[in-house]
């Protein structure tokens, strides 16, 4: 593909392929390391396992993980009349910050899809009674506007979040065609989650286990971490014919001073674990754009539009980039890059920040697909047919790749 056209005149049906049910990974493997491992490394093609990863690594890589952490995001109230309403929160409306919601001891609002949508009218409640380890609670439901919802209870033991411990079910992808299971609620998360936030995980991550990551410090390998609170849409996969017709969704990012000085270190050596690493290590080079052209942008005005890379282009070099944020940091006297981003990474683009990535293998139709394919080219079908064909497991709890241009 040409990288002269326009990434909104891409017709999505020419990133489709077949991917048969059984070729879903339902379930994960017993041990997570024990998945396998395909590399593709300049065209070339071989098979590991994931406990390999290590020695696979270029020297001196830097790799940089996803450390969000995946709520109880789904709760499920019982209505008078029966009714099954099912709220899945999606982020904190008011206040904005996701800690500062989950920690609420006393209300906050939430973005949601909502099931049962009828009969959970606007103005309207429902209510749960919970008995938890501070005593009883009941918590309140409220829609206050057509895809919000205002949440209160009447014991300020309890945080939001200890709430969602109580009441909430963690939100597995529905291609899984299954209910959350005990096990998910360990298998669905990484062993380095740490800030939570997200409703779906950053499942390249799912692989890792202390013992790959100590082999990875044996060889000298660095981990850095970023937060992106991954949101419902990253898997949702595109309707429109055109990718222009495809409205992103924003995810909220956050890296702290010290990571932008080690990225900017780093620069040429980068792999990002997962593509929701991949997506906040390039838009940091794009919102560095933003703040060298206009510093003095206050924090709320922050963002990455979904087509600015394509728009403004690449007008600076990554370490010129990654500075401008630190200097914006500087002189607003903060140490926390907090801000969201809705960026497209499709074919044309051309990254800046990674030199490679470790991912699973995503859906058809897929924005997911189109972040590989602008990254290895028209090598992607070749990829995919290679792993459909050598039996790998596909999707959240299936098998991975290390994609080495």
């Amino acid at each position: 593909m040409t990288q002269d056209i326009r990434p909104q005149d891409i017709a999505i049906a020419s990133y489709d392929y077949e991917l048969p049910e059984e070729r879903i990974a339902k379930y994960p493997l017993e041990e997570r390391s024990q998945s396998r491992l395909l590399i593709w490394r300049g065209g070339d093609i071989a098979e590991r396992h994931f406990y390999d990863l290590p020695g696979e690594l270029p020297e001196g890589t830097v790799l940089v993980r996803n450390d969000s952490k995946v709520i109880r995001a789904r709760l499920v109230f019982a209505k008078d009349s029966g009714a099954r309403i099912e709220i899945f929160c999606l982020d904190p409306s008011a206040p904005t910050s996701y800690e500062r919601a989950l920690g609420s001891t006393t209300g906050c609002s939430w973005h949601c899809m909502i099931g049962n949508a009828k009969r959970f009218k606007l103005g309207s409640s429902v209510t749960a009674s919970l008995e938890g380890a501070k005593g009883p609670v009941t918590l309140r439901a409220s829609r206050i506007a057509e895809t919000e919802v205002h949440f209160d209870w009447d014991e300020e033991a309890y945080s939001f979040g200890e709430l969602l411990e109580l009441l909430g079910i963690l939100p597995i992808p529905p291609y899984l065609n299954r209910a959350t299971e005990e096990r998910d609620l360990k298998t669905y998360q990484t062993v380095y989650a740490a800030h939570e936030g997200s409703v779906a995980a950053p499942t390249a991550g799912l692989h890792f286990t202390p013992e790959v990551f100590a082999a990875l410090e044996a060889r000298g390998t660095q981990v850095v971490d970023v937060t992106l609170h991954v949101g419902a849409g990253t898997f949702r996969p595109v309707k429109a014919e055109q990718i222009g017709d495809h409205e992103m969704h924003a995810e909220l990012i956050s890296v702290s001073r010290t990571t932008l000085e080690t990225l900017r270190a780093a620069l040429g050596r980068i792999i990002a674990v997962g593509t929701t690493s991949v997506r906040t290590l390039e838009s940091l080079y794009h919102l560095g754009v933003q703040l060298h052209a206009a510093p003095e942008t206050p924090a709320e005005a922050l963002h990455v539009g979904q087509w600015q890379p394509y728009e403004v282009g690449y007008p600076l070099s990554p370490e010129e980039a990654l500075s401008s944020l630190i200097a914006w940091l500087e002189a607003h006297g903060e140490e926390q890059l907090v801000f969201p981003t809705s960026i497209i990474i499709a074919p044309s683009y051309r990254y800046q920040l990674i030199r490679g990535m470790v991912t699973n293998f995503h859906q058809p139709h897929s924005t997911l697909l189109l972040l590989i394919a602008a990254l290895v080219g028209e090598d992607w079908r070749r990829i995919y047919d290679y792993a459909l064909s050598h039996d790998f497991r596909f999707l959240s709890y299936g098998d991975s790749s290390l994609l080495l241009p």
